[in-house]
């Protein structure tokens, strides 16, 4: 299953990807729905962020290839932070870089899960029943902002900060997923998602006993070693394998 949400007349749309078009749906995707027999040529749609989150929820030091790089210890249970609701846009829009209040903005590649039904106390066991698949996630960081606070909220929730997309699919071992973040052509993470600390199943359940899930509400589950900066005028492309390309620029704010 893939799923993509368009812009259809000026009207966000979902739709499920069927070979190089995506067959509409009327109805929500998180909700009761049926398939229309409106096709759109996939080239030709404008994709949007695949879903509109309550919350983004996020997850620190969670590759075990990050965390040699950083020289730091993992943590028994997951640290868990969020990004503003406004941070989230999607494929193809401008990271903006807010030059008034950071001096070094840097990418982070993510596989993001995307809720599909509400989840409050659930069981490790029973996660997947309420994943509807998965996206990918750039965790835009204000690095300089970040070791100054000491937390994340304000380095994490600049508008802009949260490029997800391209589509949500759930065709892929996402245990043993290949993983990249590509800055101007060059590959600077290269790792796949067995280096997973606190595995998909355990941050879903540990997130619901924290706060209730939403459909829509995404978990982004870390980031692997290759971290870095981005520059004015840089295009950052997160690569997951199953999902696709997620490729925004990074363009100067007024």
């Amino acid at each position: 299953m893939k799923i993509a949400r368009i812009d259809y007349g000026g009207k966000p749309t979902y739709g499920y990807i069927d070979g190089d078009k995506i067959n509409l749906i009327d109805g929500d995707i998180f909700a009761a729905h049926t398939k229309t027999d409106i096709f759109i040529p996939l080239d030709d749609a404008k994709l949007l962020a695949p879903c509109v989150p309550s919350k983004v929820i996020a997850v620190g030091l969670n590759y075990a290839d990050h965390a040699v790089e950083l020289g730091m210890k993992t943590t028994e249970f997951p640290v868990f932070f969020l990004k503003a609701q406004t941070s989230v846009i999607g494929p193809g829009d401008n990271i903006v870089y807010p030059r008034h209040y950071s001096s070094q903005v840097d990418y982070e590649a993510e596989l993001a899960v995307v809720i599909g039904k509400s989840a409050k106390n659930i069981e490790e066991s029973d996660a997947r029943d309420y994943i509807l698949g998965y996206t990918c996630l750039n965790d835009v960081t204000a690095r300089d902002l970040q070791k100054i606070d000491g937390q994340w909220a304000r380095a994490k929730s600049f508008d802009t900060f949260c490029p997800i997309g391209p589509i949500i699919s759930d065709e892929f071992d996402p245990s043993n997923t290949a993983i990249r973040a590509i800055l101007n052509g060059e590959v600077r993470q290269d790792s796949t998602t067995a280096q997973l600390i606190h595995k998909i199943e355990f941050l879903v359940s540990a997130a619901s006993k924290i706060m209730t899930l939403e459909p829509g509400d995404v978990i982004a589950t870390g980031t692997p070693s290759g971290i870095g900066e981005m520059k004015v005028g840089d295009v950052i492309e997160i690569y997951i394998e199953g999902i696709g390309t997620l490729r925004n620029q990074l363009t100067m704010d007024n």
